[in-house]
């Protein structure tokens, strides 16, 4: 091996460290309120409505005026406007998500990946700080919104991956990408489980910036926020040379974007992924409420369900794809993924029995692990160099637009045509991205 071969290799090790744990520790942060998140609605709610919340309250009441039943399984009562309220906090995350990830990857092809994440983690803990002392719902809001403009950022650390690495190891390293993802939907439940059995760090005192009884787990997003950050301005170094930067001037959001994506592989690559994403959204969204309505489980069994989904996901993404992806391809392996999903929906739709319920849990993640990186690797493969964040970023947008959306409508449809109902739905709508998938050609890898 050439001095420059070794130096190559060395960056690349070095790049997949680095982004590595940037995943890592930003999903940590991230996933570290899911086990708080009903809870900490109903507090919030709660608070507001009893001071006279204003637009919350009617907001409240007009929730309880729709013409849907709560669920109700045997001791547990879920409140609905909880639900939709949570569906709306995290439907504006991803919405934020949309419109800033192709205008975080345009400006990384422009101005270099450091910057662009040095800014955005940046401001990932300015949201976990807010968070800390959220003793005010609307400083709750503010925290969301500020986290999901950052979150945006996703789409440059994928950038730097493909920067790195050659077409024919483009999946494997996006693959990593998602052991990450795993790693950390792991790790990140569990301290947010564990922070809410410990005495909280503040009590419930009235004002806007006051310590409460959910400051624990934010501070812990926030330390990881400034390791992540700290780890990121003294290792990472710069993946994208002056030479291959894009001239353009700063982009407009996603949504005027995705019609000028001028490859057609790329737009249906986008598309397959948009819609891919309002079905298992979707899905994942409600899995909770099925999980208590068929099996009444209390919150450590739905911890167990969650661990579940994480180690599936390193597994099949870490192992399988990274085994498989060469001889079969991309596109293969990605209909392989949606043929797993429209079998595991159908199978949460019709089962009733524990052991089977688990199965199709196994199935759903692999289908997603299978995904997830290869329509990655699809979108980056045909791509020019110049235009890697620029398309990622209308990807990633893609998914998140599909996460705003795919919550509220199934939520919906669970209430209002029960969970079997929804499930089937959510399998008969998966042929719509093996649709788009089929017509996607498989790049040629020899090609540089």
């Amino acid at each position: 091996m050439s001095k420059e071969e070794e130096a190559s290799a060395k960056r690349k090790r070095s790049t997949f460290g680095v982004v590595f744990l940037i995943i890592f520790l930003d999903m940590v942060g991230f996933s570290v309120i899911f086990p708080l998140f009903p809870e900490m609605l109903d507090h919030y709610l709660d608070r507001e409505i009893d001071n006279g919340g204003g637009i919350l309250t009617d907001f409240v009441s007009m929730i309880n005026g729709m013409a849907f039943d709560p669920v109700d399984s045997g001791n547990n009562f879920l409140r609905f406007e909880t639900v939709v309220f949570g569906g709306v906090l995290g439907s504006l995350y991803a919405i934020l998500q949309f419109f800033f990830a192709p205008v975080w990857g345009r400006l990384s092809d422009k101005f270099g990946r450091r910057p662009i994440l040095l800014l955005t983690v940046g401001g990932t803990c300015l949201g976990y700080g807010l968070w800390v002392f959220a003793g005010n719902f609307w400083v709750l809001v503010l925290s969301r919104i500020l986290g999901g403009i950052a979150s945006g950022n996703l789409s440059v650390a994928t950038a730097s991956i493909a920067d790195v690495t050659s077409r024919e190891s483009r999946s494997k390293g996006m693959a990593l990408v998602g052991v990450a993802f795993g790693l950390g939907f792991i790790l990140g439940p569990a301290l947010g489980g564990w922070a809410s059995t410990v005495e909280p760090l503040g009590s419930d005192a009235e004002g806007v910036f006051v310590l409460n009884k959910f400051s624990l787990a934010a501070v812990i997003s926030l330390a990881l926020g400034v390791l992540n950050w700290v780890w990121l301005a003294s290792r990472f170094k710069e993946t994208l040379p002056l030479d291959k930067r894009a001239t353009v001037d700063a982009p407009k959001p996603a949504i005027f974007q995705i019609g000028r994506v001028s490859n057609v592989a790329v737009r249906k690559t986008c598309l397959s992924y948009l819609f891919y994403m309002i079905s298992f959204s979707g899905m994942e969204f409600t899995l909770t409420f099925l999980a208590v309505e068929r099996f009444d489980y209390t919150p450590s069994d739905i911890a167990k369900m969650f661990l579940l989904i994480g180690f599936t996901l390193i597994l099949a993404q870490g192992f399988f794809v990274r085994r498989f992806v060469g001889p079969l391809g991309e596109k293969k392996l990605a209909l392989i993924g949606i043929f797993i999903g429209i079998v595991a929906f159908a199978m949460i739709s019709l089962i009733h029995g524990k052991p089977w319920f688990y199965l199709s849990l196994f199935l759903m993640s692999t289908g997603v692990a299978f995904i997830s990186p290869t329509l990655t690797a699809l979108t980056s493969l045909h791509s020019k160099e110049t235009d890697q964040g620029f398309h990622l970023g209308v990807f990633r947008s893609s998914g998140s637009m599909a996460r705003a959306c795919g919550p509220l409508l199934a939520g919906l449809i669970y209430f209002k045509f029960g969970s079997s109902f929804a499930y089937l739905l959510g399998s008969v709508f998966l042929l719509i991205p093996a649709f788009f998938l089929l017509s996607v050609p498989q790049p040629d890898l020899s090609k540089r």
